[in-house]
């Protein structure tokens, strides 16, 4: 991006036809291939999808080996209000946090303190919130174990204990934890403000289509100039 705007201001300056074609064309190949990855990003939108899964679950494996990685998914996670791609127990990929009884790890069934939600009375980062968050049930306050008695009572009257044990313990972590994973808080996040998404990608092209327009606008007066010599 530096050599195409030095190219642009060098080749107006001094007024060479060979810097402002060069701005230009390659302004147009930008231009181009932006939007041609719009819509590729519209038609295979699913395979997006798959892949953004796959690099945050990748990313999950590596999340105690570097530090940069980690800010990064803490940043993410707080910021989305979300926990692991697709819900808190994908953080079982992660040696430290997976469940099994093999892991001797303190961080065993547990996420990290990215996951926790927030207490707005609480000044200081409690970086432990997450511990064995995916395994402790959280029924002993009253207002919960009211909310996961109805809860049993209606699930068990349908007779579907798989799905009752499984809500129960989403209602038990969501007390404690962000549940929704990043990907569908991130599409959900696009969804809301897809106005202003596209219109920052409107203004952008308009911008880069107005510098092509310039460019090429300034190459035919210096050529006619040049010509009725």
């Amino acid at each position: 991006m530096f050599i195409l705007g030095f190219a642009g201001c060098i080749g107006a300056l001094r007024e060479n036809t060979f810097l402002l074609k060069f701005f230009s064309v390659f302004l147009g190949i930008i231009f181009f291939l932006e939007l041609t990855a719009g819509v590729l990003a519209f038609v295979f939108k699913d395979w997006i999808k798959d892949q953004l899964y796959f690099f945050i679950n990748n990313n999950i494996r590596a999340y105690r080996d570097d530090i940069d990685l980690q800010n990064l998914i803490d940043f993410t996670q707080e910021y989305w209000q979300c926990c692991g791609a697709f819900g808190a127990d994908d953080w079982n990929l992660n040696i430290y946090f997976n469940c099994t009884d093999s892991n001797a790890s303190r961080e065993r069934c547990g996420v990290p303190f990215s996951c926790c939600t927030k207490d707005p009375a609480e000044d200081v980062i409690n970086t432990q919130c997450g511990y064995d968050a995916r395994q402790k049930p959280v029924s002993g306050i009253p207002s919960c174990r009211l909310v996961r008695r109805v809860l049993e009572e209606l699930l068990n009257l349908r007779g579907d204990a798989v799905l009752s044990s499984s809500l129960v313990k989403e209602v038990d972590q969501q007390i404690v934890i962000y549940t929704k994973g990043c990907v569908p808080q991130f599409e959900k996040w696009l969804q809301d403000n897809l106005t202003i998404v596209a219109g920052i990608f409107i203004g952008i092209a308009l911008l880069q289509i107005f510098g092509i327009c310039l460019a090429q606008n300034l190459v035919s007066d210096i050529e006619a100039v040049r010509a009725s010599w």
